[in-house]
């Protein structure tokens, strides 16, 4: 046994006075990265993001895009240090509570070490100027997001990591924030972000035009898009009262006209089904068809690649209660998202003289078990390569049927609003869903854990499915 040194009772107050004055424990680096299941490097730890102000300008002629980006932001933890994600663009200068920062690049990741430490608890504010060339950045599956050149301007996207292309930030899914989003573009293209437009104010000179958006509620990055271009513009409101902006490019206005005016009813009729609206205004962006390749759920408006269809729209508007409202927690969770969209498809159909949700269910069932939809469980995509699969859309929808089935149907509608309601502006990840549905059907416990376990677990086509 040791014997334990005793210091003079002096040298040990000499010793207190000297650390409280070099303020005790010191702040350690913030994590790198998440540990997403797919995206490891993605998000920062060590912070979370209450709000983004930016300030871009671009010009889609030369191709540049200049910025300046407040990030406000609460410290987790005591800091030493924190990254944030921004690829491709020129880092120009960092300044953390007012006071100069030293910055350093290593790939996406921006590692910002501030002039003082930042304690645990404190909420700081981190300015970046940047600029240079945007990227378009290839996904895993082999689309591409981040910032797109269009025709007439430019698209940004962010799914699933793109959002870094076009500002510095927490790329992840789990860090939600509230923006301030301004641009300015030249004269005779518009700007057209999330939120509600604030003003479109021309400079002196008549050559730029800014347009500033403001998101009040709380938006993954994932989620935020800007779309530069020549538009037309039209304001509205749902019978219900929301408020609704659509901008659609002229050479898809006549082909889209009449499915953009169902707009205002499927938001209504989605309402019904799903609870209260959860945002402040609603509306679509239609670029031109082959500017992009895909429609995505950008909050309060989504983004389609040319004139959609009424499935589709219903599809991506559904999304602002399952995906935008409530955020996956990671992007393993992402069947959450496609699962209940997909879902609000065939209660659509099914409400308005289509198949029913069942006879839906049926014809996917009735697939070989060769079909890409058995691959694997929609739970479990093999890589992030596989994230927008058939298995994360029907079979996700799927696993809610089989819920909607083992619970009967007046369990299951109240299920498909009180799950948002609950979780409103938050992230779940799958297995919140799981205990919430168990916790809000006591006595069915044992038939669910026969669902997750052969729908959304199971591999292969199910013996049930016929």
């Amino acid at each position: 046994m040791r014997r334990r040194l005793r210091l003079p009772a002096a040298l040990l107050s000499v010793l207190a006075a000297v650390a409280a004055c070099d303020g005790g424990v010191h702040g350690a680096p913030g994590a790198s990265g998440l540990r997403d299941p797919y995206f490891p490097k993605l998000g920062n730890g060590g912070y979370d993001v209450r709000h983004y102000a930016l300030d871009l300008s671009y010009d889609p002629d030369a191709h540049h895009l200049s910025g300046t980006a407040e990030i406000t932001a609460t410290a987790g933890q005591a800091l030493s240090a924190f990254n944030l994600d921004l690829k491709g663009l020129t880092v120009r200068k960092v300044t953390v509570d007012g006071e100069k920062a030293v910055a350093s690049r290593a790939g996406h990741e921006v590692t910002v070490r501030p002039h003082d430490e930042l304690p645990e608890g404190h909420t700081f504010r981190t300015t970046v100027r940047y600029d240079g060339e945007p990227v378009t950045i290839t996904d895993p599956d082999g689309t591409g997001e981040g910032w797109l050149r269009t025709a007439d301007g430019a698209l940004a996207l962010g799914e699933p990591t793109g959002s870094m292309a076009w500002f510095p930030g927490n790329h992840h899914p789990s860090d939600k924030a509230t923006y301030d989003i301004r641009i300015t573009v030249p004269a005779g293209v518009q700007a057209v972000s999330n939120g509600e437009l604030r003003s479109a104010k021309g400079s002196p000179d008549g050559r730029r035009t800014a347009y500033d958006w403001r998101v009040r509620q709380p938006m993954a990055s994932y989620l935020a898009t800007v779309a530069i271009g020549e538009f037309e513009t039209e304001r509205g409101r749902t019978p219900a009262g929301i408020p609704v902006y659509t901008a659609v490019d002229p050479d898809e206005a006549k082909a889209s006209a009449k499915v953009l005016a169902r707009l205002p009813e499927v938001v209504d009729w989605e309402a019904e089904r799903f609870g209260a609206y959860p945002f402040s205004s609603t509306g679509a962006i239609v670029d031109r068809d082959g500017d992009v390749g895909y429609a995505l759920e950008t909050q309060n408006r989504p983004v389609f690649p040319g004139a959609p269809d009424l499935g589709l729209l219903v599809h991506e508007m559904a999304h602002q209660w399952y995906g935008d409202s409530v955020t996956p927690n990671s992007w393993r969770d992402m069947w959450l998202n496609e699962g209940f969209a997909t879902y609000a498809e065939w209660l659509w159909d099914e409400d308005h003289g289509g198949d029913t949700a069942q006879q839906t269910f049926e014809a996917i069932a009735k697939r070989p078990a060769s079909d890409g939809v058995w691959a694997f469980p929609p739970a479990k995509p093999p890589n992030a390569a596989h994230l927008s699969d058939s298995p994360v859309y029907d079979r996700g929808a799927m696993v809610l049927h089989e819920i909607r089935r083992t619970i009967g149907d007046t369990d299951f509608f109240a299920l498909l609003k009180s799950w948002p309601k609950d979780h409103k502006y938050k992230n779940a990840d799958t297995d919140d869903f799981t205990a919430y549905v168990e916790r809000e059907n006591p006595g069915k416990g044992e038939a669910l854990a026969g669902v997750w376990e052969t729908w959304l677990y199971g591999n292969g086509k199910p013996d049930t499915a016929g």
